[in-house]
């Protein structure tokens, strides 16, 4: 009889416990879709620079497995001495290209896009980076025992306010890592880019960048990433706020898109982990 019992209690607990496996999707209302601009013109140093790509998407619903592309749109940059370049989109991708793009630092760029009736824009400055002067590693004590620690290191310009966009692109991850970090406790000194990973081992690929940006591409960047790494995956996390970029829709501002038009010059290193 005690057996039987048991046996029922088992079979019980594994019903409920398969119950608790369902798939729950729950109804959520939808907002109009936005416009979404990522519009990063970056300028690998050695290079003419003339090929660039500006993406257009829409937000979609929470359970949508794909991005919309934004088809259909009129792309256009200009510089401050009234040349333009048009971006042309590769059919049905949202991907629009332009091959004959002249990156110069410190001129001013406007990016304007017209699409489904209206007209968005924003205007920012190419901005110069340092170049990456030497990687180094090391082996430190981590909580989970040594941990390898890579650091590039480059020179502030001291004449300057400045501000950087670091990435690390580690060939066993598909995303890279990214940090903006600012000189106000080293002007005129060497600063550095730091990449550390528990798993990291000998022979992993690192390819590091160095973007100098704005102040107000920082505060972006910043406040982007802290929502990216502070929910940690928990359901009962802050809902992110919504971060709005730097363009501007001019026929109806309360309609804003989201995403950033920024241009820089980069540097990068790659580095293999000994």
């Amino acid at each position: 009889m005690k057996n039987s019992i048991k046996y029922i209690c088992l079979v019980v607990c594994v019903m409920l416990l398969s119950a608790c496996e369902d798939k729950v999707n729950v109804a959520l209302d939808t907002a109009p879709p936005k416009l979404v601009v990522d519009a990063s013109i970056v300028w690998q140093k050695g290079t003419a620079g003339n090929d660039q790509t500006i993406k257009l998407t829409t937000t979609t619903d929470y359970y949508a497995t794909s991005v919309p592309v934004v088809s259909g749109a009129t792309v256009v940059v200009t510089n401050d001495a009234n040349v333009s370049f048009n971006f042309v989109e590769v059919p049905n991708t949202g991907n629009y290209v332009c091959t004959n793009f002249i990156p110069v630092i410190n001129q001013y760029y406007t990016l304007t896009i017209v699409y489904n009736g209206a007209t968005y824009s924003s205007t920012e400055k190419l901005y110069a980076t340092p170049s990456i002067d030497s990687v180094e590693q090391k082996t430190v004590q981590g909580f989970s025992g040594d941990e390898i620690q890579v650091k590039f290191f480059f020179q502030d310009n001291g004449a300057e306010d400045n501000f950087y966009l670091i990435g690390t692109k580690n060939s066993a991850y598909a995303i890279p890592d990214y940090n903006a970090i600012k000189d106000e406790f080293f002007q005129g000194n060497q600063m550095f880019g730091f990449y550390s990973d528990k798993d990291l081992k000998a022979g992993d690929q690192l390819v590091f960048g160095l973007e100098g940006i704005s102040e107000r591409y920082y505060n972006y960047m910043e406040k982007l990433l802290n929502i990216a790494g502070n929910s940690g995956g928990s359901p009962f996390s802050t809902p992110p706020a919504t971060l709005r970029g730097n363009v501007i829709n001019q026929t109806n501002s309360d309609n804003y898109p989201l995403g950033y038009f920024h241009l820089s010059e980069i540097d990068t290193r790659n580095y293999t982990v000994e």
